[in-house]
């Protein structure tokens, strides 16, 4: 195994030697960022004095600097990562993140390699798209004109939409290259990342582990570096799961900032997707990208955005913000922790692992200045606000239904075999077995009591409201500026366990509030102090970062001022061999 640790010095000095390049491209927008490379992106051939592109950890900026200050071609790097899922995903550590990969992203890339040779050639000014030639992998429940959409089920295997879902359009408009789509757990009713049409995704830093859920295809997919960038889709915990498992970040939006249309569905309440990466700022910028994508007639509810994107979607200036003046902005922080949140039984090492990581935390943002101030009060219990307020399983059916009723599914390219309801999907019986609670799930939302018109349904959106307004006036009396927590309040779970347990992800979840995980820390490695499992180097634990609705600007600045002091990522080494 090659072993990985943390990026040498060297390669830090060649970082610094770089940035006195001058751009061969004239951008017209002052945001563009040309000059951060990642320093393995300047790494050259062992044969040749030419640099070539790195894709291990590498950023929006490494590949522009890649692209434009190196003239290494779009088709170069796309095939670089490309190449690392052919060497890892099925083989070796044998991840399993990658349900398709997309045929068409060497063509795409040359494409792309072609608008920038016509645009040197012409002269004068260009900018390109904020993600131009940026690598992306999409959850499986995203909508794609060229590839299966199949939500992790073999009873959508073939299922091919005629159009892209909103966001996947605005991606691709903005430069980005699809080139897979990933893993997830099946229809993303759960935590684990088990699916009937792939099978188990497994954690990168611990192949015994799962990688979290559902949306830990993706997750995997960029601890590995199987592209820059991701997309998640979330309804309990499915963003920040997996960004807690796999030492990335992600960002689970205010409700209504991002366009559900053209996205599989589960809950049209709780539902909400958004943006995975490696750093808080490629993060930001993915998710301007996606909430620029805007109202949509295929969801009212992103109508509720409205307010928030006319004052601008470019939340990467918050990140750099945040980056430029970390100490500043923890030092003026207010910090609610609430101890609802928290797990105290620390006799189990799973546990004692995440809270020394957690406190580790509390301590260095205290050393900085911020007040931390502690939350009491069972409110914000999970498992109470799973068991009075969730609503999945009251609109799972009719939202499914219609999705699959759609136009965009029902198209000359799938095939008419396919089932059309969730009741033909269980007739179909072809869902994961080795997962219990989804079976049982799907079942359990076809029950005449489980619908929109039950009175306990319409008692849970109340209930939903009065959190909404409790959180509010959390924020309010104790003049708060986030709320702060572990994401899983123990370490993930092996793979075979029976569910992912102590997330913490349903507080955001339920009152459609913004939230970002960002890395932590890691536990010991594995057989130090109780840890299980074949974790050499430690099992990630993520931290949460919950805002007040639509706030994700100053969300993003106070992550990006954590991640600066912190600088808890790393990469996994199982997949750190270079290609």
């Amino acid at each position: 195994m090659v072993a990985h640790l943390s990026l040498p010095s060297s390669f830090y000095l060649v970082l610094f030697a770089a940035i006195s390049y001058t751009t061969s491209i004239k951008a017209s927008s002052p945001d563009f960022d040309f000059t951060t490379p990642d320093p393995l992106s300047l790494l050259a051939s062992p044969n040749t004095s030419a640099p070539v592109f790195e894709p291990r950890e590498s950023t929006i900026a490494s590949v522009h600097h890649a692209l434009f200050n190196l003239n290494i071609s779009c088709h170069a790097i796309v095939q670089s990562f490309l190449d690392r899922i052919e060497a890892y995903d099925k083989q070796g550590p044998a991840i399993n993140a990658i349900i398709t990969t997309n045929p068409n992203a060497p063509s795409y890339a040359d494409e792309l390699d072609a608008q920038l040779a016509q645009s040197l050639a012409g002269g004068g000014s260009w900018t390109p798209g904020k993600l131009f030639c940026v690598p992306t992998i999409l959850k499986d429940n995203y909508d794609t004109f060229d590839m299966p959409t199949t939500g992790g089920s073999l009873s959508l295997k073939g299922a091919q939409p005629s159009e892209d879902a909103d966001v996947v359009k605005i991606i691709r408009d903005a430069g980005a290259v699809i080139l897979a789509k990933a893993n997830m757990h099946e229809f993303a009713i759960a935590g684990l990342t088990i699916s009937s049409i792939l099978g188990q995704t497994k954690n990168p830093y611990d192949l015994t582990r799962t990688p979290g859920g559902s949306s830990s295809g993706t997750g995997a997919s960029l601890a590995a570096s199987y592209s820059v960038l991701g997309t998640g889709t979330d309804t309990v915990n499915s963003i920040c799961s997996p960004t807690s498992a796999n030492s990335l970040v992600g960002i689970c939006p205010s409700r209504g900032l991002i366009t559900r249309s053209g996205i599989l569905p589960l809950s049209y309440t709780q539902d909400a997707i958004g943006p995975l990466a490696r750093t808080v700022r490629d993060a930001a910028v993915l998710l301007g990208v996606m909430a620029s994508a805007g109202w949509s007639r295929g969801d009212n509810v992103s109508a509720l955005g409205a307010g928030l994107r006319a004052r601008g979607v470019e939340f990467e200036k918050w990140a750099d913000k945040g980056a430029e003046n970390a100490s500043a902005v923890l030092g003026a922080l207010r910090i609610g922790v609430p101890t609802a949140l928290l797990n105290d039984t620390e006799a189990d090492p799973e546990v004692y692992a995440v809270n020394k990581v957690f406190n580790s935390t509390i301590s260095l943002l205290q050393s900085f200045g911020s007040s931390i101030i502690s939350i009491p009060g069972p409110t914000l219990d999970i498992n109470h606000l799973s068991a009075v307020y969730d609503v999945q399983v009251y609109e799972f059916r009719s939202e499914l239904d219609s999705y699959l009723s759609s136009t965009s599914y029902n198209n000359t390219s799938t095939p008419s075999s396919l089932p059309k309801s969730l009741a033909e999907i269980l007739t179909q019986n072809l869902y994961e077995k080795g997962d219990a609670a989804t079976g049982a799930f799907m079942i359990n939302a076809t029950l005449p009591p489980n619908n929109p018109t039950n009175p306990d349904y319409i008692s849970r959106l109340a209930g939903i409201d009065s959190l909404r307004t409790y959180l509010s006036n959390l924020f309010a009396q104790n003049n708060l500026d986030v709320l702060f927590y572990p994401h899983q309040s123990r370490l993930v779970v092996p793979i075979g366990s029976p569910s992912q347990i102590g997330r913490n992800g349903l507080v955001a979840a339920l009152s459609g509030y913004p939230a970002i995980g960002v890395p932590g820390g890691f536990s010991e490695p594995s057989g130090v102090n109780g840890v299980g499992g074949e974790a050499g180097e430690g099992v990630p634990v993520g931290v949460e970062f919950m805002g007040r609705w639509g706030e994700e600007g100053r969300l993003v600045e106070v992550a990006a001022a954590f991640e600066k002091v912190r600088r808890a990522r790393r990469a996994p080494g199982s997949t750190w061999g270079a290609v």
